[in-house]
């Protein structure tokens, strides 16, 4: 980023206080939740070696989102599941995502700077910033604790059922991954509207899947 404060900087200078940046983790996986996060920063926040979380090595991104949790004057998460995901689509699954990280909150924000394309009902006022988690640094924070805290949860996955390889692949349609639904069929975490999932959906072997 050039300045990674621009968007911050205008919103100030507009007479806004408390910016909250926003993104989401995990709309193309074949399993887990979708996640967002918002997060407020202050003006001294040290930024260094912060960016999206996408360009982040995973050890960076682990070692950033305990900084972020730490100096940052708000943080909150949403997490939507894949049974929610599967009732009303993955988009307004994303949407009520960063609506629950929005009212996690609080009251703490009077500014939004989102990710991608607009968002709609938001609460205050908000820019969308395509390619926002590469060009605002309080988007990029909140790339990084949605990420962070979707990684963390597929290695719980990971652990109920290990035949899968969450740890590996996240839930992602890797080969690996579709190779473990077609061998076991879904596991309750697989989001089965999705393509590779739905139509293997009856083909539940592994025990207590059924």
């Amino acid at each position: 980023m050039s300045d990674p404060w621009i968007f911050e900087k205008q919103a100030w200078a507009e007479g806004y206080d408390k910016v909250a940046g926003v993104d989401e983790a995990g709309r193309g996986p074949l399993a887990g939740p979708v996640v967002a996060a918002a997060v407020v920063l202050p003006p001294d926040f040290d930024a260094k070696g912060i960016r999206d979380s996408k360009a982040m090595t995973a050890r960076a991104r682990d070692a950033a989102y305990e900084h972020i949790v730490k100096c940052a004057a708000a943080v909150g998460v949403g997490v939507i599941g894949p049974e929610i995901i599967d009732q009303i689509n993955i988009l307004q699954a994303t949407y009520a995502a960063m609506h629950a990280a929005l009212g996690d909150l609080g009251a703490a924000f009077d500014y939004i700077l989102v990710d991608g394309l607009p968002v709609h009902s938001l609460p205050v006022r908000s820019k969308a910033i395509v390619k926002g988690d590469a060009l605002s640094i309080s988007i990029s924070a909140a790339s990084v604790v949605a990420k962070v805290t979707r990684d963390r949860i597929m290695l719980e996955v990971d652990r109920q059922y290990p035949h899968y390889g969450f740890a590996a692949h996240k839930g992602y349609g890797s080969r690996q991954h579709i190779a473990a639904i077609e061998k076991y069929g879904p596991c309750p975490h697989h989001r089965k509207s999705f393509g590779g999932v739905a139509e293997r959906v009856a083909n539940c072997c592994l025990p207590g899947l059924e």
